[in-house]
């Protein structure tokens, strides 16, 4: 029997609209309540790569497997819509200062580079343009009738025995539900002024979109690249299915803004960014940028994301901080927070090493008036 059929869901990113989407398909009522835009963070500005078994061994191992899966169901019914694409993935090293050698039996790649083995094939590692898979998700949840509404969540509204049965809105509106959940990536941390939470940090990471057309197939690459500095960048590289190439390098930690439309880079990222993915790849070099990005990825003081009930308060729910897992682990989670809200538990994967009860709640005074 369903426990609740009314659930707002606070983020517009993969993490809420996963949520959305699959309460949706359950014949539950999810409202997503988005103050910037669906996809309009890290959602929109990420990798998008998938890996099946690179978390074998650790906590996560369940939860990505399930994704994986369901994010191959997901693209089925999505079609060309998600961008899903398999990949062959290696690794490698390069360095800056090298003089060019022969090249390392990749077209696409400068000498400077050496490919040291095959990390993934595409029966095990895969690709979505994460704007095209949120937003397309959101669209497919609001076919099942979910509801999208824009604004800025302010405060819950609480039964009189302290239990959520909503949100209030900077315009004073009041959305009501029999579930709340917590899903605003690294602003999840503004909730633990109404909430038991712990605390959910920023870290930014900064990339580069090309035009690269076919010059780039299908392989994914991670690296480590030394340059002329001495200083090591761990670039990863995904050309996508729609004739783009993204790459990152850069991240830091840093205060995240309580505005997602205002958040910048770091100075000389994107050109440090640049002069590396010129040495690398000829392809990369002749392509022209159609983007330059950047993001915070929420993470938790464990590294482990916070999924499930909050802890002594009925009707709240908190499914965030999967930092670079994100996308990947959307489908899974959202399944996850749907079949706990509706029947009580879960029947897919283990939600016991995320329970938000595992860290203590952070201060609300340490917010600082944020």
């Amino acid at each position: 029997m369903s426990l609740a059929k009314r659930i707002v869901v606070c983020g517009g990113g993969a993490i809420g609209v996963a949520i959305a989407y699959f309460a949706s398909r359950r014949g539950a009522q999810p409202i997503v309540i988005e103050r910037h835009a669906i996809a309009g963070a890290a959602s929109g500005k990420s990798g998008g790569f998938l890996a099946l078994d690179w978390c074998a061994g650790s906590l996560l191992d369940q939860l990505t497997r399930r994704s994986f899966e369901l994010h191959a169901e997901l693209a089925a019914e999505l079609g060309d819509r998600c961008g899903y694409r398999r990949l062959t993935t290696y690794g490698g090293y390069a360095v800056e200062s090298d003089t060019a050698r022969s090249p390392g039996g990749r077209r696409w790649l400068s000498g400077r580079v050496t490919i040291t083995g095959r990390l993934g094939s595409q029966e095990t590692t895969a690709l979505i343009e994460p704007r095209a898979f949120t937003t397309n998700l959101m669209r497919a949840a609001q076919a099942h009738g979910a509801e999208l509404r824009h604004g800025t969540i302010v405060d819950l509204v609480r039964r009189p025995g302290g239990a959520v049965r909503g949100v209030v809105l900077a315009s004073r509106e009041i959305v009501e539900g029999d579930a709340v959940v917590i899903a605003m990536g690294p602003w999840s941390i503004l909730a633990t002024r109404w909430l038991p939470l712990p605390p959910v940090f920023g870290y930014k990471g900064h990339s580069l979109v090309f035009k690269t057309g076919e010059t780039v197939p299908a392989e994914a690459l991670f690296l480590e690249y030394r340059e002329a500095s001495g200083d090591i960048l761990t670039p990863e590289v995904f050309p996508r299915a729609d004739g783009t190439t993204w790459v990152c390098a850069i991240s830091s930690p840093g205060p995240v803004p309580v505005n997602p439309s205002d958040v910048v880079p770091d100075e000389g990222a994107h050109a440090r960014l640049e002069a590396m993915c010129r040495n690398i790849s000829p392809a990369l070099a002749a392509a022209p940028i159609t983007a330059r990005q950047v993001c915070f990825r929420p993470v938790t003081e464990d590294g482990m994301p916070l999924i499930g009930a909050v802890p002594g308060t009925d009707g709240a729910y908190v499914a965030t901080g999967h930092s670079v897992w994100g996308m990947l682990n959307a489908p899974a989670t959202g399944e996850a927070i749907t079949e706990l809200i509706l029947d009580g538990t879960t029947r897919h994967v283990d939600l016991a090493p995320f329970a938000p009860g595992r860290l203590g709640p952070l201060d609300p005074s340490r917010l600082r008036g944020s």
